[in-house]
């Protein structure tokens, strides 16, 4: 799927929804590894982005999405639009990340 038919938006510039196939979704559960808790704790102390973290959250996220992308493959879509993110923690140091959208299907105009 090219990427850029994902958005967070409801249309695509230039494009119309052909076939609404509903919701596709991709979700992680990761925890933090003992090391990297350390590592963050100490980056902590001197304060500004703590990049442990920050790069644990991003990975997560770019997983989350690539499951909801093939979620909409494997339902026919070459487009996803209203693409949100929600994140709970499940217990301490435990984080769900969700990746959900529409799947559709669009052509070019």
């Amino acid at each position: 799927m090219d990427h850029n038919n994902t958005t967070t938006a409801f249309e695509i510039p230039n494009a119309r929804v052909v076939k609404n196939l509903g919701l596709v979704k991709g979700i992680i559960v990761r925890s933090r590894s003992i090391i990297g808790t350390i590592g963050g704790g100490l980056q902590t102390i001197l304060g500004g982005n703590i990049t442990l973290f920050t790069e644990l959250c991003e990975k997560t996220r770019e997983d989350a999405y690539d499951l909801m992308i093939e979620h909409a493959k494997e339902k026919g879509a070459n487009a996803v639009i209203g693409i949100r993110y929600d994140t709970t923690e499940l217990m301490q140091g435990v984080t769900e990340v969700l990746c959900y959208g529409t799947a559709v299907v669009i052509d070019s105009k």
